[in-house]
């Protein structure tokens, strides 16, 4: 962007909150498309990777392949499609020497709070250092990589009696470094995609572990390795063999989520089918693994090789589909009546989500209630200028959508540079209905998707959930509509070209 002038000093161009894949992947689209733009990523905590580097329980790892998740600009070269948590910051640790980021991120700065000035035409941002210490940026465009799960803390409901228990109980969200499950009786509550990763990684080590479930989810065994990936690289090269693998897994992921969307009943027959042919014979697939909801109303649960089938035909592991009535010094009392018997109890119950990493946006010193705000482009905020951010598909790689927000927002900065512009806005002109901006049934959305932005349902107003449609909006679509307002400041306070 053009430098400003003595009257508008700022610290930089973009400030980039969150060290994480979407933060990453921001600097890397600003960096090699944008050389001459200047940007800081500001991040709380002291490493890079976001929800990869802070969750530290076993086995963690990715529910989708790596080729889609991984970045649109970096081939992942590794074996594993499915990877866990370390080679997964291997690759971003990657990614950020490659783009020399490094210098970039400014560790131990929780942003606080954001306020953007229309005199200027910039944001002041409020960070808190480590001891208290409160230091302010300023920026022309703010960009928020936070994700939307709270890092404070996850989601456990109110257990009677939970105080009487006599062993350990964790979130996996704090996992304790020391914990020793050693020949232990672990009780894991929850169905999700914690519960089914914990469970045969814990398996084998603990003396038996129990995944109590209020109700099922859907489990899918997928390959842990692509064979086809395999030979792409070998055979093109890991630059066009990466391009053609992510194109191939899209078209999987988006074929799977419309055939269920389409046939429910049908692909519940055949996910059943095929949990019903990995389990002992005569195992109660009916019970432990015929979910309330349609395939695809919540996230399918995808174990690598079928890990989670195997711990359980082993007997390392079980499934217990029953309400917990209240715990004992020795473990859980089902509502049934029966005593699971327990030393270790994983509440792996589920997340809480938080809208821009708690960030209080202002405009004017006027609070933005997120709320009541409408996402434009599934990237902008109406009312908010000189904003952007990034949050993931539900049914699909996160990665693939941050890769076409980032890419669409430097041609927005590219078109404003063109035509001399400095500030746009997202108006919303007009009455129309709003939708929850996440689509899942989920618990752990449902319980605060009401203080998220709200999804339109005109134009550019909607939030796609289909990759082809943001690819022809994000990437192939013009820059320019009718909603967005570009303005510049008064001449005394414009930049100089």
């Amino acid at each position: 962007m053009s430098p400003a002038s003595p009257a508008v000093t700022t610290d930089v161009d973009v400030l980039i909150v969150g060290a994480g894949i979407s933060g990453i992947g921001a600097a890397h689209h600003l960096s090699a498309k944008r050389p001459g733009t200047t940007f800081a990523i500001l991040d709380g905590r002291h490493e890079i990777g976001g929800t990869w580097s802070l969750f530290r329980y076993p086995g963690i790892r990715s529910d989708s392949d790596m080729p889609t998740f991984g970045f649109g600009f970096r081939p992942w070269t590794h074996k594993k499609a499915i990877a866990e948590a370390d080679v997964i910051l291997e690759y971003l640790d990657g990614a950020v020497a490659d783009a020399g980021l490094a210098p970039h991120i400014r560790f131990g700065h929780r942003v606080l709070s954001a306020d953007f000035s229309s005199d200027t035409g910039t944001w002041t941002v409020t960070a808190e250092r480590p001891g208290g210490e409160v230091v302010e940026l300023t920026s022309r465009f703010l960009f928020s990589g936070t994700g939307y799960y709270d890092y404070a803390g996850g989601y456990t409901p109110e257990f009677r009696g939970i105080g009487d228990f006599g062993g350990t109980v964790v979130h996996p969200q704090q996992w304790p470094e020391d914990l020793d499950y050693a020949g232990k009786r672990v009780v894991i509550i929850g169905s999700g995609a914690t519960a089914v990763t914990l469970l045969p990684s814990m398996a084998g080590t603990a003396g038996h572990v129990t995944m109590l479930q209020r109700s099922p989810s859907y489990v899918l065994a997928i390959p842990s390795e692509d064979p086809t990936a395999k030979v792409f690289n070998r055979v093109l090269g890991p630059e066009r063999g990466h391009r053609l693998t992510r194109r191939k897994n899209v078209g999987i992921q988006r074929g799977i989520y419309k055939i269920a969307k389409r046939y429910p009943k049908a692909v519940r027959r055949l996910i059943m089918a095929d949990a019903k042919r990995r389990l002992p014979k005569g195992y109660d697939v009916a019970t432990h693994f015929n979910p309330r909801y349609d395939p695809w109303d919540q996230r399918l649960c995808m174990v690598p090789d079928g890990d989670f089938f195997k711990s359980i035909r082993r007997g390392d592991a079980s499934i217990v589909t029953n309400t917990i009535d209240h715990f004992t010094e020795h473990g859980i009392v089902l509502g049934s009546g029966e005593l699971l018997e327990a030393d270790i109890v994983v509440t792996a119950t589920g997340l809480n989500i938080l809208a821009l990493g708690g960030i209080e946006l202002s405009v004017d010193a006027e609070p933005v209630r997120l709320g009541d705000t409408t996402v434009f482009k599934s990237m902008m905020l109406s009312g908010v200028p000189n904003f952007a951010f990034a949050i993931g598909y539900t049914n699909a790689s996160w990665t693939l959508k941050v890769d076409l927000v980032c890419e669409h927002f430097c041609r927005l900065l590219d078109h404003m540079d063109r035509t001399g512009r400095t500030t746009v806005v997202p108006v919303l002109d007009g009455e129309q209905a709003k939708l929850p901006l996440l689509d899942l049934s989920s618990g752990y959305v449902q319980r605060r998707i009401d203080s998220f932005p709200k999804a339109g349902t005109i134009g550019p107003w909607t939030v796609k959930q289909a990759y082809e449609d943001d690819v022809a909006r994000l990437r192939d679509g013009a820059v320019q509509d009718p909603a967005l307002h570009f303005g510049a400041p008064a001449p005394a306070e414009a930049a100089v070209v």
